[in-house]
Protein backbone atom coordinates (compact mmCIF):
# COMPACT_ATOMS: atom_id res chain seq x y z
CA UNK A 1 0.00 0.00 0.00
CA UNK A 2 1.55 3.46 -0.90
CA UNK A 3 1.83 5.78 1.74
CA UNK A 4 0.22 9.49 0.32
CA UNK A 5 2.85 12.27 1.26
CA UNK A 6 1.36 15.65 3.05
CA UNK A 7 0.83 17.54 -0.38
CA UNK A 8 -1.12 14.46 -2.06
CA UNK A 9 -3.21 14.55 1.37
CA UNK A 10 -3.89 17.96 1.19
CA UNK A 11 -5.10 17.61 -2.57
CA UNK A 12 -7.26 14.81 -1.71
CA UNK A 13 -9.06 16.38 1.23
CA UNK A 14 -9.60 19.89 0.43
CA UNK A 15 -9.93 19.95 -3.65
CA UNK A 16 -13.57 18.57 -3.25
CA UNK A 17 -14.34 21.18 -0.74
CA UNK A 18 -13.65 24.11 -3.54
CA UNK A 19 -15.68 25.13 -6.04
CA UNK A 20 -15.54 24.11 -9.55
CA UNK A 21 -14.11 26.40 -11.76
CA UNK A 22 -16.08 27.34 -14.34
CA UNK A 23 -15.05 29.06 -18.23
CA UNK A 24 -14.16 32.84 -17.17
CA UNK A 25 -17.39 34.67 -17.39
CA UNK A 26 -18.03 36.81 -20.88
CA UNK A 27 -17.85 40.37 -20.88
CA UNK A 28 -20.21 42.27 -22.78
CA UNK A 29 -19.29 43.31 -26.22
CA UNK A 30 -18.25 46.86 -26.58
CA UNK A 31 -21.49 49.72 -27.67
CA UNK A 32 -19.64 51.75 -30.47
CA UNK A 33 -20.54 54.48 -31.67
CA UNK A 34 -18.74 57.87 -33.21
CA UNK A 35 -15.96 59.35 -31.08
CA UNK A 36 -16.68 62.67 -29.40
CA UNK A 37 -16.98 65.75 -31.43
CA UNK A 38 -13.14 66.66 -30.69
CA UNK A 39 -12.04 64.12 -32.68
CA UNK A 40 -12.02 64.55 -35.89
CA UNK A 41 -15.37 63.35 -38.38
CA UNK A 42 -14.83 59.26 -39.02
CA UNK A 43 -13.59 57.63 -35.96
CA UNK A 44 -15.58 55.24 -33.85
CA UNK A 45 -15.40 54.99 -30.17
CA UNK A 46 -16.47 52.25 -27.35
CA UNK A 47 -16.12 53.25 -23.05
CA UNK A 48 -14.05 49.87 -21.89
CA UNK A 49 -14.53 51.21 -18.43
CA UNK A 50 -14.56 54.35 -16.11
CA UNK A 51 -15.85 57.68 -17.14
CA UNK A 52 -13.61 59.30 -19.49
CA UNK A 53 -15.81 62.79 -18.67
CA UNK A 54 -15.63 62.37 -15.05
CA UNK A 55 -12.23 62.69 -12.01
CA UNK A 56 -10.93 58.74 -11.86
CA UNK A 57 -8.93 56.42 -14.21
CA UNK A 58 -10.72 55.53 -17.81
CA UNK A 59 -10.41 53.05 -20.76
CA UNK A 60 -11.46 53.79 -24.06
CA UNK A 61 -10.93 52.07 -27.70
CA UNK A 62 -10.75 54.05 -31.08
CA UNK A 63 -11.04 52.99 -34.21
CA UNK A 64 -10.08 54.79 -37.12
CA UNK A 65 -10.17 54.27 -40.97
CA UNK A 66 -7.38 53.99 -43.11
CA UNK A 67 -5.52 57.56 -43.55
CA UNK A 68 -7.36 59.30 -40.49
CA UNK A 69 -5.17 61.82 -39.00
CA UNK A 70 -5.27 63.64 -35.67
CA UNK A 71 -3.71 67.59 -35.79
CA UNK A 72 -1.07 68.17 -32.76
CA UNK A 73 -2.74 68.36 -29.82
CA UNK A 74 -1.87 67.44 -25.88
CA UNK A 75 -3.86 65.89 -23.23
CA UNK A 76 -4.08 67.54 -19.55
CA UNK A 77 -2.88 63.88 -18.10
CA UNK A 78 -0.68 60.96 -18.67
CA UNK A 79 -2.42 58.50 -21.49
CA UNK A 80 -1.26 55.19 -22.18
CA UNK A 81 -2.06 53.94 -25.39
CA UNK A 82 -1.50 50.10 -27.34
CA UNK A 83 -2.25 49.36 -30.75
CA UNK A 84 -5.29 46.68 -30.88
CA UNK A 85 -5.50 46.51 -34.78
CA UNK A 86 -3.56 48.46 -37.92
CA UNK A 87 -0.58 50.89 -37.43
CA UNK A 88 -0.58 54.24 -35.47
CA UNK A 89 2.10 56.41 -36.84
CA UNK A 90 2.75 59.07 -34.05
CA UNK A 91 4.94 62.02 -34.52
CA UNK A 92 5.43 64.62 -31.71
CA UNK A 93 6.11 68.51 -32.50
CA UNK A 94 3.35 71.51 -33.19
CA UNK A 95 2.96 70.70 -36.80
CA UNK A 96 1.89 67.47 -39.03
CA UNK A 97 4.98 66.29 -40.25
CA UNK A 98 4.74 62.71 -42.17
CA UNK A 99 8.60 62.27 -42.57
CA UNK A 100 9.04 62.38 -38.50
CA UNK A 101 6.46 59.63 -37.53
CA UNK A 102 7.76 56.42 -36.12
CA UNK A 103 4.54 53.68 -36.61
CA UNK A 104 3.56 51.68 -33.94
CA UNK A 105 1.90 48.22 -34.84
CA UNK A 106 -0.11 45.43 -33.39
CA UNK A 107 0.66 45.02 -29.44
CA UNK A 108 3.05 48.27 -29.33
CA UNK A 109 2.64 50.30 -26.30
CA UNK A 110 3.33 54.20 -25.77
CA UNK A 111 2.86 56.50 -22.91
CA UNK A 112 2.50 59.79 -23.66
CA UNK A 113 3.29 62.25 -20.70
CA UNK A 114 0.67 65.09 -20.43
CA UNK A 115 1.31 68.06 -22.11
CA UNK A 116 3.07 66.68 -24.74
CA UNK A 117 2.25 68.11 -28.03
CA UNK A 118 1.30 65.04 -30.55
CA UNK A 119 -0.28 63.76 -33.66
CA UNK A 120 -1.21 60.76 -35.00
CA UNK A 121 -2.23 59.51 -38.52
CA UNK A 122 -4.00 55.74 -38.78
CA UNK A 123 -2.56 53.23 -41.81
CA UNK A 124 -4.78 50.79 -42.91
CA UNK A 125 -8.42 50.26 -40.29
CA UNK A 126 -6.68 51.17 -37.02
CA UNK A 127 -7.81 50.48 -33.66
CA UNK A 128 -6.04 51.54 -30.23
CA UNK A 129 -7.06 51.01 -26.64
CA UNK A 130 -6.44 54.57 -24.29
CA UNK A 131 -6.42 54.93 -20.71
CA UNK A 132 -5.93 57.80 -18.53
CA UNK A 133 -7.35 59.74 -15.71
CA UNK A 134 -10.35 61.61 -16.60
CA UNK A 135 -11.61 63.85 -17.18
CA UNK A 136 -10.80 63.39 -20.60
CA UNK A 137 -9.97 66.82 -22.13
CA UNK A 138 -7.90 67.24 -25.25
CA UNK A 139 -6.47 70.63 -26.60
CA UNK A 140 -5.62 71.36 -30.22
CA UNK A 141 -2.16 73.42 -30.51
CA UNK A 142 -3.58 75.35 -33.58
CA UNK A 143 -7.23 76.33 -33.09
CA UNK A 144 -8.00 76.18 -36.63
CA UNK A 145 -7.49 72.06 -36.26
CA UNK A 146 -9.79 71.95 -33.34
CA UNK A 147 -13.22 70.75 -34.88
CA UNK A 148 -15.23 72.20 -32.26
CA UNK A 149 -14.57 76.00 -33.31
CA UNK A 150 -16.27 77.47 -35.76
CA UNK A 151 -14.46 77.30 -39.10
CA UNK A 152 -12.86 80.85 -39.85
CA UNK A 153 -14.90 83.06 -42.31
CA UNK A 154 -12.62 84.44 -45.32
Amino acid sequence: MRTLTALAWLAVVIAPAMPAQGPAPKSAPLQWGPAPAVFPPGAKMAVVSGDPGKAGPFAVELAMPNGYKVPPHFHPSDERIEVRQGTLLVGMGDSLDAANMKPMKLGDTHTMPAGTHHFATARGATVIAVSAQGPFGMTYVHAADDPLKPAAQP
